[in-house]
């Protein structure tokens, strides 16, 4: 039987003779990152400059990495240093009246001080129409780390304006491919959300695939080809230890983690069609979740750990269905076009996403499971891999702009974008990684 898996044509994959397989610790390789599109009802918030004591390391400084982050998300619109009237550090140098003039609703102060090989940051988040005090605190970090501290501050700030967990601290996982001596060369990275600090985890001249997080940000299962055909590892970044869990005959595809990170669901092959399982990591005894004639595959758990959603040729062509449980009969839910596939369940369990064909474009959709309503969120047309944010307020994939091969991330709703050109070749297969406290 010939096993079909749904690549569009302009992202099949390549494949080489030989394999060169590194793992590798300290090379970077990082994004470059383009706000493209901002939300009409983004938040007027001022991150000032904080008031440093002592020499702070070279590079970007914490506010502008937090008025950056804040950007990002398409929720706030900072406002540019240099069009503030004035520069306070603490509660006392600032005059609300003069913030309100500039139309401001949120202004963050705060003070750096180095002793040693540490800095310690003091900051305070102020409601400007109130004249209220929203937030302080202080945190510290390694002068080496300035840039962990900030994304501390910044989901701090996020939490405490909108009341939900920024995710700025997390990070990303992709695949980037280009072209060596001739050759194809395929990197697994590993980056802040904003694409800085990019590592290389592993690189090879096969195909990387599917890369998933561990729940505890620990580990990623992914597929390689190294050895000729599609085998699944999972790899501990810490150490660099991989561990071949699924090497059965034909395919082996498409992990996805469950929430306890004791199993991993995967699509296998191995008895002659395309069916779900999920693995038991401990024992590695497998349980068949699907039983059917079609191809099934790309399984991702729904927000409660429960039931599944899954991508299947069963009514003629790639849908999305679920399973409420093991066992159950699959329910379809998409009917908007031919072309419905890779499912991800929103955070809070309304949503799933899906890369949705219209035409010849493919775009990042989303529908209601309560209503059935399907919202196209993307304008760009050659868009894959969704990936959802662990608070649920984002939502990044992989896509084609203007000849360039970049990673975008959007609001949920599709109101807002930014999107990370890779610094060479292709990227795809974003994943987010999980928020861990």
């Amino acid at each position: 039987m010939t096993h079909r898996i749904w690549y569009k044509p302009s992202k099949t994959l390549l494949t080489a003779i030989t394999l060169v397989f590194v793992m590798v610790s300290g090379v970077r390789a990082e994004l470059l990152i383009r706000i493209t599109e901002g939300a009409d009802s983004a938040i007027p918030v001022s991150v000032v400059p904080f008031a440093e004591s002592g020499q702070m390391p070279a590079g970007d400084t914490v506010a502008s990495i937090v008025q950056a982050n804040l950007s990002m998300t398409g929720e706030f619109r900072t406002l540019p240093p240099e069009k503030m009237l004035s520069l306070p550090s603490r509660r006392e140098e600032v005059y609300f009246r003069d913030w309100r003039l500039l139309g401001q609703r949120y202004i963050l102060v705060g003070s750096l001080t180095r002793s040693g090989d540490r800095v310690q940051a003091r900051y305070e988040l102020f409601d400007v129409n109130r004249e209220e005090r929203i937030l302080g605190e202080t945190a510290a970090a390694p002068a080496s780390n300035m840039r962990s501290l900030a994304h501390h501050i910044s989901d701090k700030v996020y939490e405490a304006i909108t009341g939900v967990p920024g995710v700025f601290s997390t990070q990303l996982a992709f695949v980037t491919l280009d072209t060596a001596n001739g050759k194809p060369r395929y990197r697994l990275q590993v980056s802040d959300v904003d694409g800085k600090r990019a590592r290389i985890r592993l690189e090879s001249q096969e195909p990387i695939l599917s890369p998933a997080w561990s729940p505890d940000g620990k580990k990623l299962a992914y597929v390689s080809f190294e050895t000729g055909k599609p085998v699944i590892f999972v790899h501990e970044l810490a150490t660099g230890k991989r561990t071949k869990v699924a090497d059965f005959p034909g395919l082996n595809s498409a992990p996805a983690w469950s929430d306890d990170g004791r199993s991993l669901l995967m699509t296998l092959s191995k008895d002659g069609n395309a069916e779900i399982y999920s693995m038991n990591l401990e024992t590695r005894q497998l349980t068949k979740l699907t039983n059917h004639w079609a191809i099934d595959t790309e399984a991702n758990w729904d927000a409660r750990g429960e039931g599944i959603f899954f991508t299947s040729d069963r009514s003629g062509g790639p849908q999305i269905y679920y399973m409420a449980k093991p066992g159950a009969e699959p329910r379809r839910i998409t009917f908007g076009s031919r072309y419905n596939a890779r499912p991800r369940a929103g955070s809070k369990g309304k949503f799933v996403y899906y890369v949705h064909q219209r035409d010849r474009a493919f775009h990042i959709a989303r529908t209601d499971l309560e209503t059935g309503e399907e919202t196209i969120l993307t304008r760009t047309e050659s868009d894959e891999s969704p990936s959802v944010a662990p608070n649920g307020r984002m939502l990044i994939y992989a896509t084609d702009q203007n000849g360039t091969s970049v990673l975008t991330v959007i609001s949920s709703d599709g109101g807002a974008a930014y999107s990370l050109p890779g610094s060479e070749g292709e990227v795809r297969d974003p994943v987010w990684g999980p928020l861990v406290r």
